[in-house]
């Protein structure tokens, strides 16, 4: 901990001896707080001291009741700062990285504050009696590395404004969410273009080295929120937000975009953007260059002249797009379809345009995996469409990712996928779908720690994604930590309480650990989805583990019964007739899944379900053939 008077010396040409007077109370309090809080002062420096610490809670609530001291009649103008990191001592000096930071922190700020580095800051995040806000990154002295540096934010605690801070040092700022644009058209319809706009800017950022971009799912999930700008930032873990409106009007188009510090709500830039349908592209590259000039302040001419915006010149194509794009986002079986016929039209108005193809390629695996469309005929689509938009643009991430799931799900070729996503984070290495996709591939490998570190890597870009958290949870399922899958599916059902796939998996996470009411409530009271097993074969597989085997072959008929749904039904079967004991007749439905390239095969060696399974020669044969032995 490094504290000093601010602006000793100032007062001691005013009134010397008040001034020592001032001193004396001082030291007097960090001699006694540094007691009470077991620390150590090791050394005075006239107007400073440094005193270290065995906790960095202690150094902290040290800190507080010294401000809060010298806060009282007569004041003492003192200002703190606090890192956890090495002291070193040799010829009768103090030095050190810890002795170094802190003083640098301290130097930033204002009578009355307590500032700590991002190392402290994760000593004490947890601290319910300690509250924190961050300033921001800033470069230090000697340092090499950009440092964020967080005040202590408790009553009485003085917080640095930035104009109080301007000048000390420089802020970086390397990290951006764009939340939504507002439609401020007359039609409500137009909330497609608007979305679009948003997202092509995101899909722009993303091609600035150095920025972290937050994704798309994560920032869309403030749409239509009003909530404090420095809460969202917090919860996306950035340090700059952008948003802003569209408003459009026949073929009149004007976007307003603010920049804005999330550290305080100062606004870098904020202006509007004015022209016609025909300049939509060059309006969003200016903006997209005018944020990456602003947040990166090292870029070359070369790439302050590079477009990061160029899709098409024909506006009719992508204003059709925009459509489709807004249906694709909406994640269900039949606004896949709505997607996949608009880019059909796109493609027919513009075959030389990448963005569709990326886009069927996505629509034509969802529909084969949720079994709207039959396997062979979606994947060989896909296929060839995510080739096609590679043909048309080689760093297309998009289209990687699509080869890669259709690697991994359904061709089962899991090296040649795992070469191609290595190709796709070399495009883009913060890509969080790309990362959801390595903790895939080292889950099935059995490799528990990459995975959970791959899904890891995929939050910081994605936070508040469903999907990614619901993926994280699966590889604490995979890896029998139930009680931990339990509560990171809570964490997703926070977000969404609709996500079926969270709740599904809840339900057998339930299961696993013996607790077959609780399993049972939830899968009675889920909704029904085609994204998941049907209803029945979860409710018999849990009666079965129960030992109530006659509710249980109920669920089995019923599923026999069952019309309505556009799936194959054979790892139902299979997972049903496991419970039941029946093991030959699951094996005969697992290998009918083997054959018709069930993505979930993939799991066989990993799901708890099949476990009664492995001393079955033929069910060893079925894992050799998907390649997951």
């Amino acid at each position: 901990m490094f504290s000093d008077i601010v602006d000793y010396t100032a007062m001691m040409q005013d009134d010397e001896i008040n001034t020592m007077m001032t001193r004396d109370k001082y030291r007097e309090a960090i001699k006694k707080l540094t007691t009470n809080y077991d620390g150590r002062i090791l050394q005075h420096y006239g107007d400073g001291t440094l005193t270290t610490f065995k906790s960095s809670v202690s150094a902290v609530q040290c800190a507080m009741q010294l401000q809060e001291e010298m806060q009282r009649d007569p004041n003492v103008p003192i200002r703190i700062g606090i890192h956890s990191g090495d002291v070193v001592f040799e010829d009768g000096g103090i030095f050190g990285d810890g002795v170094n930071v802190a003083s640098r922190i301290e130097s930033l700020g204002v009578p009355g504050s307590i500032l700590v580095s991002e190392k402290l800051f994760d000593d004490i995040k947890n601290q319910p009696f300690i509250q924190v806000q961050s300033l921001g990154e800033f470069d230090l002295k000697n340092v090499i590395r950009p440092m964020e540096v967080f005040a202590i934010t408790n009553k009485g605690i003085k917080i640095p404004s930035r104009s109080e801070m301007k000048g000390k040092l420089k802020e970086r700022i390397k990290s951006i969410a764009v939340l939504p644009f507002v439609n401020m058209s007359n039609e409500f319809d137009n909330d497609y273009f608007s979305d679009g706009i948003t997202e092509e800017i995101i899909n722009a950022l993303v091609k600035v080295d150095g920025l972290r971009v937050t994704s798309r799912t994560s920032s869309f999930a403030f749409k239509n929120k009003h909530e404090d700008l420095r809460i969202i930032g917090k919860q996306l873990g950035v340090n700059s937000i952008l948003e802003g409106s569209v408003r459009k009007a026949g073929d009149r188009i004007r976007i307003t975009a603010q920049l804005i510090s999330i550290s305080d709500g100062y606004h870098i830039w904020a202006e509007n953007f004015d022209g016609t349908m025909d300049d939509i592209f060059r309006v969003q590259d200016e903006i997209s260059l005018k944020i990456a000039n602003s947040l990166r302040e090292k870029l070359s001419m070369g790439e302050q002249q590079k477009k990061l915006v160029s899709p098409t010149e024909n506006v009719e194509a992508y204003n059709t797009y925009l459509l489709g794009l807004f249906y694709q986002n909406k994640w269900t079986p039949a606004n896949f379809e709505k997607a996949v016929d608009l880019y059909r039209q796109v493609i027919e108005l513009e075959p030389e345009f990448s963005l569709p193809y990326e886009g069927l390629g996505f629509c034509y695996t969802m529909l084969g995996n949720t079994g709207h469309m039959d396997t062979d005929i979606a994947y060989k689509k896909a296929e060839e469409m995510a080739q096609k938009g590679l043909e048309l643009n080689n760093e297309s991430i998009d289209s990687y990712l699509t080869l890669v799931s259709l690697k991994f799900f359904h061709q089962w070729e899991f090296e040649e996928g795992y070469q191609l996503l290595l190709r796709a984070l070399k495009i883009n290495s913060n890509a969080p779908v790309a990362h959801v996709l390595l903790s895939l591939y080292h889950l099935i490998r059995k490799d528990f720690d990459q995975a959970k570190a791959a899904i890891e890597r995929a939050l910081i870009s994605d936070p508040l994604s469903v999907h990614t958290m619901r993926t994280k949870a699966d590889v604490f399922y995979m890896a029998r930590e139930y009680q931990e899958a339990i509560h990171i599916y809570d964490q997703a059902l926070k977000i969404n309480p609709q996500f079926q796939a969270a709740v599904e998996f809840k339900g057998w996470a339930h299961l696993q650990l013996g607790a077959y009411d609780e399993a049972i409530a939830i899968f009675e009271n889920q909704s029904e989805t085609t994204f998941a097993m049907i209803t029945d074969t979860q409710l018999g597989y849990a009666y079965a583990l129960k030992g109530n085997l006659d509710q249980a072959r109920i669920h089995l008929e019923n599923l026999k019964s069952h019309k309505g749904v556009k799936k194959s039904l054979n790892y139902d079967f299979a997972t049903l007739y496991t419970g039941l004991g029946e093991y030959e007749a699951a094996i005969k439905y697992l290998a009918k899944c083997v054959d018709e390239k069930n993505g979930q095969c993939i799991m066989m060696g990993l799901s708890p379900i099949w476990e009664p399974l492995h001393r079955h020669g033929e069910f060893k044969d079925l894992l050799a053939r998907v390649g997951v032995e």
